[in-house]
């Protein structure tokens, strides 16, 4: 077994007396397309929440190949090759869509004044690339809060992309997308992780089903599973977690 790029040892998380993650332990191989999955209050966000830093676990630890970044700042895990996006979109909405993720690229290179920076860097030929990437060429100059929630969500991984993440963490992408749209979506995560790790958290078991590498399935705050698409398919207990949805 090759030494994995992100790795989580016994991660327990609390908020006051609630253990919402409880001795988490599971390995994130490179390259490799990897789907948290469970019920409703699984611990799912929760984990990729203390996965991605911006929650501290409660005991535990986080290693990027190899170092522990338990404790590492947010900002700093960008410029180590962590991004995300969230199940809610977060952009800046009164922007336009270039610009969005213009001040995303700038960040990587100036951690001040972005401001300042934004014309003594040649962006636009990385920004307009991360654009056709994700399909808004067209819409570069449109105000952010103007696009469809499908576009939004395509423009906040372009926004992720700017930070030339080596691995990619996607929170719900597909939320709120009618079933055309999540295909769609689904289409581009796929090919985003021919270039990178993507881990992502997603409800719709079908779509993960047919793209995941490797299924992480949480239940009540504890791994219940981990496994390859089909043997996830085959385990008894998540089909008893699951029952009444196909797995």
């Amino acid at each position: 077994m090759p030494e994995p790029i992100l790795r989580a040892e016994a991660v327990t998380k609390r908020f006051g007396g609630f253990t919402a993650l409880s001795g988490i332990s599971a390995s994130f191989l490179a390259g490799q397309l990897t789907a948290i999955i469970g019920p409703n209050g699984a611990g799912k966000s929760t984990f990729f929440n203390v996965l991605s830093g911006s929650f501290p676990p409660s005991s535990g630890r986080i290693f990027l190949d190899g170092t522990d970044i338990t404790h590492t700042p947010q900002h700093q895990l960008a410029h180590m090759g962590i991004a995300k996006s969230f199940q809610i979109t977060n952009l800046f909405p009164k922007l336009s869509v270039h610009e969005n993720v213009r001040i995303a690229a700038q960040a990587l290179r100036s951690r001040f004044n972005l401001w300042a920076a934004r014309d003594a860097l040649d962006l636009d030929g990385e920004v307009m690339a991360l654009l056709a990437r994700v399909g808004l060429t067209d819409r570069r100059f449109e105000q952010a809060d103007t696009l469809a929630h499908g576009q939004q969500r395509c423009l906040e991984i372009a926004v992720a992309l700017a930070c030339k993440p080596r691995v990619l963490l996607l929170d719900e992408p597909t939320a709120g997308m009618s079933p055309q749209e999540a295909r769609e979506m689904m289409d581009l995560i796929l090919a985003l992780n021919e270039e990178r790790t993507v881990i992502l958290v997603e409800h719709r078991m079908k779509l993960v089903m047919g793209i995941s590498d490797r299924i992480v399935v949480l239940h009540h705050g504890t791994l219940l599973a981990e496994g390859a698409p089909d043997d996830i398919r085959r385990h008894d207990e998540v089909r008893r977690v699951y029952l009444g949805q196909s797995v």
